[in-house]
């Protein structure tokens, strides 16, 4: 059974920046893809970023420019670097991913961006 574990999330002033990572508990090399989705209460789940075994890149058009997803394979870990956070980022990060089969999803991980 393959895991996601989240981590990274937290408190944080507007225009701050936060670093969240996924480990996955197999080799990311299964994957077809990883990504980070997120949450905010009363809204449905977003994809925010994802990034292909090849190594192209998705981002959501209100994060590009802030945001920055990366992997580590020799850690078996994908990133997110979050800069210039605005209180609309506040939600709960999922980390996502993609093999052949149903897609595997970490617990989530919370940010919230506040004064």
């Amino acid at each position: 059974q393959v895991q996601l574990a989240e981590s990274g999330g937290g408190l944080v002033q507007p225009g701050g920046s936060l670093r969240l990572a996924c480990t996955a508990s197999t080799s990311i090399y299964s994957f077809n893809a990883m990504g980070w989705y997120r949450q905010a209460p009363g809204k449905e789940r977003e994809k925010v970023a994802t990034i292909t075994s090849l190594g192209s890149t998705f981002y959501t058009d209100s994060v590009k420019g802030r945001f920055t997803i990366s992997r580590d394979t020799a850690k078996n870990t994908v990133y997110l670097q979050m800069n210039s956070l605005k209180a609309e980022d506040t939600a709960t990060y999922y980390c996502n991913a993609l093999a052949y089969g149903p897609p595997y999803w970490g617990k989530g991980t919370l940010v919230t961006v506040s004064s």
